[in-house]
Formats: C-alpha cells, structure tokens, sequence
C-alpha cells in the first residue's frame, strides 16, 4: 500500500482563489483538500477538527490575519506547516510571515506545478520562497523594525498630515511627532517624508 495522501488545508477570503488552489491539488492523487477557510478564526477550527499536514494560507484577511493565525496555530500544534499563498511581494511581509512560522512563501502568481512542488517539499520538513521573495528579502534581509507608534505615524505621513497635524492627531508635541518622523526616515533609509512613504508602500509595510 502507498503512502497516506498529504493533507491539505486552504485558507483565503476570496472563494475563487480556494477553488483554484483545491482544483490543482485534485489533480494529484498523492494530496487531498480536508478543509476550507475563509477567517482566521474559521482557520483555526477547522485545524483543531481535521489537522491538516499542510496549510495554504493567505495574509490579508478581514479579522484575525495570516500570520496571527499561523502564530495562534501553532501555539497548539507546532509541528504544524504552513506555506503563504499571497500577492504581497514586500519584504516586510515576507519577514512577517516566517517571522510567524511559515515554511513558503508564494505569491499568488504561482503555477500549478510550483505549488503542487511547494506542498510536497513543505510536508517532506523543507522550505520553499518564489524567487521574486527570494530576492527581496536579499534585498532587505532585515525587517524595518518601525515600533507600533512609528507605523502609525508613518500611516499619517501616508495621509499627508503635517508635524503638526500629527501631534494633534496622536496627543503628542509637534517636537515629539517631528522626532518619530525623523526615526522613520532613519530606519527607512529615506531622505524625505515622500520618499518614506514610497519605501513604505513598495516594501510592503503599508498596503494600498
């Protein structure tokens, strides 16, 4: 008798994209689909019923999100498996997901045959990264590391909002909210407050 199929579970907010991803694994006798999400929250459930052997997960979801529901997982279980299935190409998402415990990280232009390989090689305890993550993260091997107060300073910058706008904003200074502007723009490498927000976006530490 051959091997147990490998055990898959697909977790996005968008139907199309799980139907998709569960008809290429049809196609493969050695894998079966065992459970479906749409949350975070659905996620987690539906692991504790079916524990899955591999994951396929989304990061952007309404409510609890990829990586917060990798983390959460594997709380539980972890010895669990994941691979990032997203269309986030930033590397501070890239560094957010493994960071969470992800085994792969895709985006969501994959091929059939490159996620099929990546859920093989996932559940034989090996890592896999599309080359467009590959590279960036060879690009910036280290997260941005922006404090909670810094990310939502850089979302005000994003609105166009002056220092002193931002004070009144945050009930802080307009020395204060110059200063973490000036932290922003250091740890960003950027020489502007347009230039922050433009790394910020491309690097994936805000989305559109």
């Amino acid at each position: 008798m051959g091997a147990d199929p490998i055990r898959v579970m697909i977790v996005d907010d968008h139907e199309v994209v799980r139907a998709g991803v569960a008809a290429m694994i049809a196609k493969h006798p050695e894998m079966h689909v065992v459970a479906q999400a749409s949350n975070g929250d659905e996620a987690i459930r539906q692991f504790r019923i079916h524990h899955p052997d591999v994951t396929v997960i989304d990061l952007a979801m309404p409510g609890l999100d990829g990586a917060a529901t990798i983390c959460a997982i594997r709380r539980e279980s972890s010895e669990s498996r994941f691979i990032v299935l997203s269309v986030y190409a930033g590397d501070e998402d890239i560094h957010q997901a493994l960071d969470a415990g992800a085994q792969a990280y895709l985006l969501k232009t994959a091929d059939e045959a490159e996620i099929v390989e990546t859920v093989r090689a996932v559940h034989a305890g090996l890592h896999r990264m599309s080359r467009e993550a590959a590279d960036r993260l060879q690009e910036y091997p280290v997260a941005s590391d922006l404090t909670p107060r810094e990310l939502q300073v850089l979302q005000l910058l994003a609105r166009g909002l002056t220092n002193k706008e931002m004070g009144v904003t945050l009930g802080v200074s307009e020395t204060t909210a110059k200063w973490f502007v000036k932290n922003i723009l250091q740890k960003l490498g950027a020489h502007d407050r347009t230039q922050a927000v433009t790394t910020a976006f491309e690097r994936g530490i805000l989305h559109y």
